[in-house]
Protein backbone atom coordinates (compact mmCIF):
# COMPACT_ATOMS: atom_id res chain seq x y z
CA UNK A 1 0.00 0.00 0.00
CA UNK A 2 1.46 3.27 -1.04
CA UNK A 3 1.26 5.99 1.60
CA UNK A 4 0.03 3.67 4.37
CA UNK A 5 0.16 6.48 6.96
CA UNK A 6 -3.03 7.95 5.53
CA UNK A 7 -5.02 4.73 6.12
CA UNK A 8 -6.68 3.97 9.42
CA UNK A 9 -8.54 1.00 10.86
CA UNK A 10 -10.89 3.50 12.49
CA UNK A 11 -9.27 5.99 14.85
CA UNK A 12 -5.74 4.63 14.71
CA UNK A 13 -3.02 4.81 12.10
CA UNK A 14 -1.43 1.72 10.62
CA UNK A 15 2.30 1.18 10.10
CA UNK A 16 3.12 3.49 13.00
CA UNK A 17 4.52 2.69 16.45
CA UNK A 18 2.14 3.96 19.15
CA UNK A 19 1.88 4.18 22.91
CA UNK A 20 -1.78 3.31 23.43
CA UNK A 21 -2.01 5.08 26.79
CA UNK A 22 -1.18 8.33 24.96
CA UNK A 23 -4.04 7.83 22.47
CA UNK A 24 -6.73 8.72 25.04
CA UNK A 25 -6.91 11.38 27.75
CA UNK A 26 -8.54 11.58 31.15
CA UNK A 27 -11.53 13.88 31.59
CA UNK A 28 -12.75 14.96 35.03
CA UNK A 29 -15.89 13.08 36.10
CA UNK A 30 -16.10 10.99 32.93
CA UNK A 31 -15.52 7.68 31.27
CA UNK A 32 -14.01 8.37 27.84
CA UNK A 33 -13.87 5.83 25.00
CA UNK A 34 -12.13 5.74 21.63
CA UNK A 35 -12.94 2.93 19.21
CA UNK A 36 -9.88 1.68 17.35
CA UNK A 37 -11.34 -1.29 15.44
CA UNK A 38 -14.95 -2.36 14.97
CA UNK A 39 -16.15 -5.14 12.69
CA UNK A 40 -18.27 -8.31 12.92
CA UNK A 41 -15.38 -10.33 14.41
CA UNK A 42 -13.58 -7.98 16.79
CA UNK A 43 -13.90 -4.67 18.60
CA UNK A 44 -10.97 -2.80 20.14
CA UNK A 45 -11.64 0.26 22.28
CA UNK A 46 -9.51 2.43 24.53
CA UNK A 47 -11.12 3.69 27.74
CA UNK A 48 -10.09 6.20 30.37
CA UNK A 49 -11.91 6.35 33.70
CA UNK A 50 -11.72 9.19 36.17
CA UNK A 51 -11.50 8.05 39.79
CA UNK A 52 -14.92 6.94 41.03
CA UNK A 53 -16.44 6.62 37.55
CA UNK A 54 -17.96 3.33 36.45
CA UNK A 55 -19.72 1.25 33.83
CA UNK A 56 -22.53 -0.65 35.51
CA UNK A 57 -23.09 -4.40 35.18
CA UNK A 58 -23.79 -5.62 31.65
CA UNK A 59 -22.95 -8.64 29.49
CA UNK A 60 -21.59 -9.07 25.98
CA UNK A 61 -22.10 -11.49 23.11
CA UNK A 62 -18.33 -11.78 22.77
CA UNK A 63 -15.43 -12.74 25.02
CA UNK A 64 -13.85 -9.55 26.39
CA UNK A 65 -10.21 -9.02 27.33
CA UNK A 66 -9.01 -5.91 29.14
CA UNK A 67 -5.41 -4.80 29.53
CA UNK A 68 -4.64 -1.99 31.95
CA UNK A 69 -2.46 0.72 30.41
CA UNK A 70 -2.31 3.10 33.39
CA UNK A 71 -3.65 3.29 36.95
CA UNK A 72 -5.90 0.82 38.80
CA UNK A 73 -9.42 -0.42 38.06
CA UNK A 74 -11.86 -2.77 39.74
CA UNK A 75 -13.66 -5.38 37.65
CA UNK A 76 -16.58 -7.42 38.87
CA UNK A 77 -17.17 -10.53 36.77
CA UNK A 78 -20.16 -12.55 37.94
CA UNK A 79 -19.56 -12.76 41.70
CA UNK A 80 -15.77 -12.28 41.55
CA UNK A 81 -13.91 -9.00 42.05
CA UNK A 82 -10.52 -8.26 40.48
CA UNK A 83 -8.29 -5.24 41.17
CA UNK A 84 -6.02 -4.73 38.16
CA UNK A 85 -3.09 -2.37 37.67
CA UNK A 86 -0.88 -1.33 34.77
CA UNK A 87 0.31 -4.30 32.73
CA UNK A 88 -2.34 -6.74 34.00
CA UNK A 89 -4.95 -8.43 31.80
CA UNK A 90 -8.30 -10.05 32.52
CA UNK A 91 -10.54 -12.14 30.26
CA UNK A 92 -14.28 -11.85 30.86
CA UNK A 93 -16.36 -14.61 29.24
CA UNK A 94 -19.36 -13.80 27.07
CA UNK A 95 -22.82 -13.74 28.61
CA UNK A 96 -21.39 -13.20 32.13
CA UNK A 97 -22.34 -9.88 33.73
CA UNK A 98 -19.40 -7.61 34.43
CA UNK A 99 -18.88 -4.08 35.74
CA UNK A 100 -15.92 -1.68 35.79
CA UNK A 101 -15.02 0.94 38.42
CA UNK A 102 -12.18 3.46 38.66
CA UNK A 103 -10.40 2.77 41.95
CA UNK A 104 -8.22 5.63 40.74
CA UNK A 105 -7.84 7.17 37.30
CA UNK A 106 -7.04 4.37 34.88
CA UNK A 107 -6.82 3.55 31.19
CA UNK A 108 -7.49 0.23 29.52
CA UNK A 109 -7.64 -1.45 26.15
CA UNK A 110 -10.78 -3.54 25.69
CA UNK A 111 -10.75 -6.24 23.01
CA UNK A 112 -13.97 -8.15 22.33
CA UNK A 113 -13.94 -11.20 20.06
CA UNK A 114 -17.32 -12.24 18.64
Amino acid sequence: MEGTKQYKLKNIEVSKALKLEEEINYQKGQVVSKTLVQNKSVSMTLFSFDQGEEISAHSSDGDAMVTILDGTGRFTVGDEVFILSKGETLVMPNQVAHAVYGEEQFKMLLTVVF
